[in-house]
């Protein structure tokens, strides 16, 4: 009962009660926290799903239908018929128009993703084998991001998704991704803001968003990259621009480029 419950829920509420993160159970989408979500969930609800239901009741009636009307009892001597011009062209313009239906708004939701507005803040997303790495380019800011192991969670710390560093962003400010690997294919999905790219060794790859909420966002990497790919969890934290000027100066001094890139060279030197 409590199983049936949750998928109920999952089904027909994830669009009022979840946010932020995948529960128990869900099916819907998580609570949408961009335009750019918010389109995605209007495109699925709104257009795919009624087509989706209409197909297959359409379907399902002409297999019952065909299973009561040319039953054998009903046709001692079947039909011979092979061909009917008339069906034959139907069954491939109707599904010629409902592709095209489908693509219109698809493209114009692609578009708007792929075409990034004047940025307020651009992030560089680095995934390695298996955690992310992330730069905040303008700030000299570097550091490295690893799921918290869970022995160490913490009380309302999701499994498998919290993080020992999380980017911090402001709400309602144009954010840049820039994405790329050092190792083997990752994908960067955050699916509250309606992103995901992949992250391919050599090349950058360019996403956007605009959390319209406070809060913590979960995403995790999307890509097959090995043994540990489901231990490479994204967070995002959306803060008010007050508190995200503080964590900015305490973040210069933690986690200042040049402190770390030093570091690094003293133990390459040894």
């Amino acid at each position: 009962m409590k199983k049936l419950f949750y998928i109920f829920s999952g089904t027909f509420l994830s669009q009022s009660a979840f946010a932020n993160q995948p529960v128990d159970w869900q099916l819907g989408f998580q609570k949408a926290a961009s335009e750019s979500m918010r389109d995605i969930v209007a495109f699925h609800d709104k257009l795919l799903l009624p087509i989706i239901i209409a197909i297959s009741v359409f379907v399902l009636f002409l297999m019952l239908y065909a299973c009561v009307r040319f039953r054998a009892s009903a046709n001692p001597n079947p039909s011979k018929r092979t061909h009917n011009v008339t069906v034959e062209v139907l069954w491939t313009l109707i599904p010629c128009l409902i592709l095209i239906i489908m693509a219109v708004p698809s493209f114009k939701i692609l578009y708007k993703q792929d075409a990034i507005p004047k940025a307020d803040l651009t992030i560089k997303a680095i995934g390695y084998q298996w955690y992310w790495g992330y730069e905040y380019p303008d700030e000299k800011i570097i550091f490295d991001s690893y799921m918290i192991e869970e022995k160490d969670l913490k009380a309302n710390q999701p499994r498998l998704l919290a993080v020992d560093n999380e980017v911090v962003v402001p709400v309602d400010k144009v954010v840049k991704v820039l994405i790329t690997a050092n190792d083997v294919l990752h994908a960067w999905a955050l699916p509250s803001f309606g992103v995901k790219r992949d992250a391919v060794p050599g090349r950058i790859n360019e996403t956007w968003f605009k959390a319209e909420k406070v809060g913590t966002y979960y995403g995790q990497c999307s890509e097959l990259c090995g043994i540990k790919h489901a231990f490479m969890p994204i967070a995002v934290k959306v803060v008010s621009e007050e508190e995200y000027q503080k964590w900015l100066s305490e973040a210069r001094v933690k986690f200042a480029k040049e402190e770390i890139e030093n570091d690094k060279l003293k133990l390459a030197s040894k």
